[in-house]
């Protein structure tokens, strides 16, 4: 014993002599917690490893056994400072552990205690109106509710038997997606588009206008501004009361980024299974979260894959993304997330991989929701089925026109000669420009079809529409009557 610690793995490896014998006190995963006797678990706090065989930037790397991946460390420096730290890898007996604090100033003589758990987030409803950091304490200055209980993050994904197959309509009054790709519950899709953009304004607006009882908010690699701009949104929009927000920004320690999906993920689930909520998550950015995986892998060592990024960059996103679910007899989990995308480039292994995942895409571009380039692969699951009757009329009979005004477009720059049809075309394509695809542009699914019918009715007349005639005689205006558009 010294100072009423046992020290073990020290220089030779060899155990301190002392009763009972290590190996019996920290059969970690062997034994659940709670079956194990009091005395084990109080015995196991107490073990702490000195072979430090190397601190590679954020990376320490001990001698150990009978550790868990995904467990959480306490590393306590020679001068008493304490960090804490999660098993990143285990190869034999070599545990890899990242330092959320960094390596900056940390001795090979540093001691480490394994907590024998992984992460856990608070849980509970008095979580909702908070902010939380990466690995989830408070800095919004409220109370730790450290008598709230915690879970466990991570685990496996759901059981397919106990999914739904999604079948309802998360109206979004985004009227480039409740009318041309319709989010639908339990939907996995992501935000593609570039720096500079103005996504995060529009997953803004979703999370504000969204048909959703909690919204659950997690910024990844965030500047201070793009932070408070969410923030005082949903607090100036009276939805704050309903979000809770998990917050990495820019200047935190990079394995936060890492940890920040999986409490937002987390305590989305427990809303969805335990409240039966709808729950909607908003997710900023996925390309920030890969490049720590990243960044990671090569401080390791490990062999990248394509343009640096390690081979399991599948498999980390697909973990998270598949957390969306409808689940039997309880909530849903939506998962809407933004992906970045270097130099435009749709190839890129971030948004390459995302595709293959997710169930469509918006692609904003040019501050406008670009029809061709976004998929909803569920909207076939709502449309004509909870929404009204016309809408798959309305919506392929729109963009078929909003593709011919693209055409039109390309001969009046070519200089050739236009007809009466064209000039028809081009008119239609200013105003589908200026009152769908604005992200600003806000109405209710009803209106955005009404609108529809109103713009085709400005436009053309009833027998160039080549729509079922008896929805042309329904919803055909006869009045050309100007609609407002609210913003």
């Amino acid at each position: 014993m010294r100072n009423g610690v046992r020290q073990v793995a020290t220089a030779d490896d060899t155990p301190w002599r002392c009763h009972p014998p290590t190996h019996q006190l920290r059969p970690r995963f062997a034994t659940p917690t709670h079956h194990r006797p009091e005395w084990v678990n109080m015995i196991q706090e107490l073990v702490r490893y000195t072979k430090v065989i190397s601190i590679v930037g954020d990376i320490l790397t001990i001698r150990a056994a009978d550790v868990g991946l995904g467990e959480l460390a306490v590393v306590e420096n020679l001068d008493g400072e304490l960090s804490l730290a999660q098993v990143i890898e285990i190869q034999r007996q070599n545990v890899s552990l990242q330092v959320f604090t960094g390596g900056k100033g940390l001795s090979t003589e540093a001691r480490v205690r394994l907590l024998g758990h992984q992460a856990r987030v608070t849980y509970s409803p008095n979580i909702l109106g908070r902010v939380y950091n990466g690995v989830g304490e408070p800095i919004d200055g409220g109370p730790d509710l450290l008598d709230d209980p915690r879970i466990d993050i991570g685990g496996p994904s759901v059981n397919p038997t106990l999914r739904v197959v999604p079948k309802q309509m998360i109206e979004t009054k985004v009227p480039m997606i409740d009318v041309f790709n319709c989010l639908v519950e339990s939907q996995k899709i992501p935000i593609f588009s570039i720096a500079g953009e103005p996504y995060n304004k529009l997953l803004a607006r979703i999370g504000i206008q969204a048909d959703a009882d909690i919204v659950v908010f997690c910024g990844l690699g965030m500047i201070f501004d793009d932070f408070h701009f969410f923030r005082s949104t949903f607090e100036d929009e009276g939805v704050f009361s309903r979000t809770v927000m998990f917050v990495n920004q820019a200047s935190d320690p990079i394995v936060e980024r890492l940890l920040a999906p999986d409490l937002a993920l987390k305590v989305a689930e427990r809303f969805a299974v335990d409240e039966k909520k709808r729950v909607l998550v908003l997710m900023t950015d996925m390309t920030a979260y890969a490049d720590a995986l990243k960044e990671i892998g090569v401080a390791m060592e490990r062999v990248p894959s394509n343009r640096g990024y390690m081979g399991d960059l599948y498999s980390q996103l697909a973990v998270r993304y598949e957390r969306a679910c409808d689940y039997r007899g309880a909530g849903s989990v939506t998962l809407i997330s933004v992906t970045t995308m270097p130099g435009d480039d749709v190839t890129h292994p971030v948004p390459d991989n995302t595709g293959y995942i997710t169930e469509g895409q918006f692609y904003l571009h040019g501050g406008q929701l670009d029809p061709f380039g976004s998929l909803s692969r569920l909207k076939q699951q709502v449309i004509g089925h909870v929404t009204r009757e016309d809408h798959s009329q309305i919506m392929n009979t729109m963009i078929r026109f909003y593709s011919g005004s693209k055409d039109a477009q390309k001969k009046q720059q070519m200089a050739f000669d236009l007809s009466p049809f064209d000039d028809k075309l081009l008119k239609f394509g200013d105003l589908f420009r200026s009152r769908f695809m604005e992200i600003d542009v806000s109405l209710p699914l009803n209106d955005a079809l009404d609108l529809c019918w109103q713009t085709l009715a400005e436009c053309f007349e009833p027998q160039e529409l080549l729509m079922r005639e008896h929805l042309v005689e329904k919803y055909f205006p006869k009045k050309h009557t100007p609609v407002e558009i609210s913003s």
